[in-house]
């Protein structure tokens, strides 16, 4: 950034710039990442998370001798006696005796394997009972019966299925337990961090123990839970099928059927519709015969059973994901591709289900929920979980200064109005509002003080509801420590600031002044201030004294039921100013942008997007055109200005055009234009400014130093028209230029309406 035309600036702190504006395209990025509340979800879960096995359902923990011995003695009655265990041959066992070499296969992390507790032995068992003899063990444990070993040959089994070493014999009494963590260490050491308890009694209980991260009951194997393994933007933790990015190209069914108000026989499924595909169709009736499924009924209106075996498949019919996976198969030809690339879209991850996350992460609860679980609530809702969640004592030690930092962020986002929103909601799809307003509470979380929060008009579509939840929270931010500058028009904004300043007295050059500085009280008192007049109701918006009323001509749009509108009807009289209103997360947005002009565009065939659902949408052909102005930027290029995106900027090419200095040296329009060769300057070719590649460091623009940022070489600044070159008419404000071309109807109408668009 240039430096500001200022001499002195004082008593400046560090500052932070909060913009109505959402910058954000990373498809990683969440409101749950962007809030950090993410970050601390993935500590608690590492430290404080419960792995459950997903075959057995139980409990995945690592065993130590002291906490096997507690849950031993805890177990069993007084004076029960027992034997302690581990498995005669493991795995490592297993390769040392077949004379493989090299390390133990490491087990995969992604597809958990199950491990077989005694694996066969692939050659005589002589040589192992011989190893366990001379490590000090000669006595072995079968099916409740004890097998001394005086010599190698006493072990008469084929093979050690079901077979273990016996470690030590003992009487569950309060003395023993030193004497059991000892032969508990022995077998974890021997056993390769396995150990057996076995009661010797009739009705024989058996306890199983391990050190590895592994269920002691199936076997399934688990990698230890740390903080990388939660995370969806680490190839450790990230589903391997989508790549963390909880959605896949396949096959779209919203695309398949894109108007699910449609009956089968109407043509719901539409690529069935295709001449070349008929045969599919009549194969749909025959089907839809055989299982009783109606063909005049829209497709959204049969159950789900029958919605999943049309697309499904069932017996004999294919289904339509069938039909596509043949087509798959002559991907060879062109007209097939193309076909299909139709149908493609983005579709949520047949494994993470949108989780993001790998199985193994998906298997690890707080709470009674896995970490997606939680990111798909709504703040509110997670807001509600955390402050009812109860841990073990243990856990809750560990976890108290985690929640109490989740707490007080989901707080400030509940605080901010944006209770609505869901923690997984991607950041790209969030409005200028929502972004400014998760900064905020960003910012509120971190506990910055001494810092300068510039914030521009944050009041812009806000509910007044939500309004008062923002003055709160900049009310907080100021209360930490810090300063607070908003440029702001709302006037319950001015009635909250400590100090005001009102910059006037009009706009552009009739602008730059300081009209008022001080307290709110004072400003309502003062008669040269503008913004006064209005608060004090001597100057008003009029409202209009007729209203219209609605004609015969109207848009309904029927059963919109996206995001969280609820099989919505609602009908738009044309012809009239309609104002659609509600607190902010209502709807609107979805409503208006989703439903309506993506549903209208589509009808006309100029939406490829998504287009939110309904039911049904009439009255599009009594509309010429749909527009949509929102807060988007509209030049995508640095070299789009007003006059150029208005399309004024020819005639004023033509005004320099037609003076007798352009007719004596020959220009035509293009020589007025920056965007050309001709009349631009060539060293910064039309731009004004020349950029310097630095290697190591950001880019520097410089003020191009032939043109000295004018853009044209000075033969054509040496033009001029009514005194001016075409340089000094782009300075001009708008309102200078509706004077300077009032005799030129073409150029001046346009900037006619700029002006009264203010």
């Amino acid at each position: 950034m240039d430096k500001p035309d200022v001499d002195e600036v004082r008593g400046i702190a560090p500052a932070i710039a909060i913009r109505q504006k959402n910058a954000t395209r990373n498809p990683r990025s969440t409101v749950g990442t962007q809030t950090e509340i993410y970050d601390y979800l993935r500590l608690l879960f590492a430290r404080a998370g419960l792995t459950q096995c997903r075959v057995c359902a139980r409990e995945v923990k690592k065993d130590s001798p002291e906490s096997a011995a507690d849950e031993t003695l805890a177990a069993l009655a007084e004076g029960e006696r027992f034997y302690v265990l581990f498995p005669a041959l493991t795995d490592g066992a297993g390769e040392r005796e077949s004379g493989r070499s090299g390390e133990q296969e490491k087990r995969g992390s992604n597809n958990a394997e199950r491990l077989s507790p005694t694996p066969p032995l692939p050659h005589s068992p002589t040589p192992h009972v011989m190893s366990l003899m001379q490590r000090g063990f000669t006595r072995l444990y079968a099916d409740g019966e004890i097998i001394e070993l005086r010599t190698p040959d006493d072990f008469t089994r084929a093979d050690f299925a079901g077979v273990y070493v016996l470690v030590d014999r003992l009487v569950a009494r309060g003395d023993v337990r030193q004497r059991l963590v000892d032969s508990l260490e022995s077998c974890f050491r021997e056993g390769e961090g396995a150990a057996v308890i076995e009661t010797a009694g009739a009705e024989r209980q058996r306890f199983v123990y391990s050190e590895h991260f592994v269920c002691k009951y199936d076997g399934t194997n688990y990698p230890d839970p740390e903080p990388r393994l939660f995370s969806f933007n680490n190839p450790y933790g990230a589903c391997p099928t989508c790549q963390g990015f909880g959605n896949t190209i396949g096959l779209d069914l919203d695309l398949v059927i894109p108007n699910p108000a449609l009956s089968l026989k109407q043509g719901a499924i539409e690529p069935f519709t295709k001449p070349q595909h008929e045969y599919t169709r009549n194969s749909l009736a025959r089907f839809c015969q055989l299982e009783g499924i109606p063909q005049d009924v829209p497709f959204n209106q049969l159950t789900d059973e029958q919605q999943r075996i049309l697309v499904e498949g069932k017996g004999k019919w294919y289904g339509v994901r069938g039909f596509f996976e043949w087509l798959e198969e002559k991907k060879y030809k062109l007209h097939v591709r193309v076909f299909l690339a139709k149908y493609r879209g983005y579709t949520r991850c047949p494994d993470c289900a949108g989780g993001r996350l790998r199985q193994e992460a998906r298997d690890v609860k707080v709470g009674e929920r896995s970490l997606p679980e939680i990111c798909a609530l709504s703040i509110q809702d997670a807001a509600r979980f955390f402050a009812t969640l109860e841990l073990t004592p243990e856990r809750a030690g560990i976890a108290d200064r985690l929640l109490h930092e989740i707490r007080k962020r989901l707080k400030f986002l509940v605080d901010v109005g944006l209770d609505y929103l869901t923690l997984d909601r991607l950041a790209a799809t969030l409005s200028g509002g929502e972004a400014q307003r998760i900064q905020l509470a960003t910012n509120l979380g971190s506990s910055l003080v001494g810092a300068l929060y510039v914030l521009d008009e944050p009041s812009i579509g806000l509910h007044p509801r939500d309004g008062d939840r923002l003055i709160k929270i900049l009310q907080g931010l100021r209360d930490l420590g810090n300063t607070v500058l908003v440029v702001e028009h709302d006037a319950d904004m001015m009635r909250a600031a400590d100090h005001i300043l009102d910059i006037g007295p009009a706009a552009g050059e009739l602008g730059g002044h300081v009209v008022y500085e001080g307290c709110f009280p004072k400003l309502m008192s003062d008669g040269n201030s503008l913004t006064a007049r209005y608060l004090r109701g001597e100057a008003e918006i009029k409202q209009p004294k007729q209203r219209r009323e609605p004609g015969k001509r109207k848009l309904a749009l029927r059963g919109a039921s996206e995001h969280n509108l609820k099989h919505l009807d609602v009908e738009i009289p044309l012809d009239m100013l309609v104002c659609v209103t509600g607190v902010s997360g209502s709807g609107k947005s979805t409503l208006i942008h989703d439903c309506l002009y993506a549903g209208l565009k589509k009808g006309r065939g100029e939406w490829q997007a998504p287009v939110g659902a309904f039911a049904e949408l009439t009255g599009g052909d009594l509309v010429d055109d749909i527009v949509l102005v929102d807060q988007s930027p509209i030049g995508r290029t640095p070299r789009s200005n007003p006059v150029t995106y208005i399309k004024v900027y020819d005639a004023i090419r033509e005004a320099f055009a037609n003076t007798r200095e352009s007719h004596a040296h020959g220009y035509d329009p293009s020589h007025f234009s920056f965007n050309v060769p001709g009349g631009r300057c060539e060293t910064c070719q039309g731009d004004g400014t020349v950029t310097v590649e630095m290697q190591f460091l950001a880019d520097i623009e410089l003020i191009c130093e032939d043109c000295h940022g004018t853009r044209f070489k000075p033969n054509i600044l040496d033009v001029r028209y009514r005194g001016k070159n075409i340089h000094d008419v782009l300075q001009l404000t708008i309102r200078e230029g509706l004077t300077f071309f009032k005799d030129t109807p073409r150029i001046a109408n346009k900037m006619r309406v700029l002006d009264e668009v203010g």
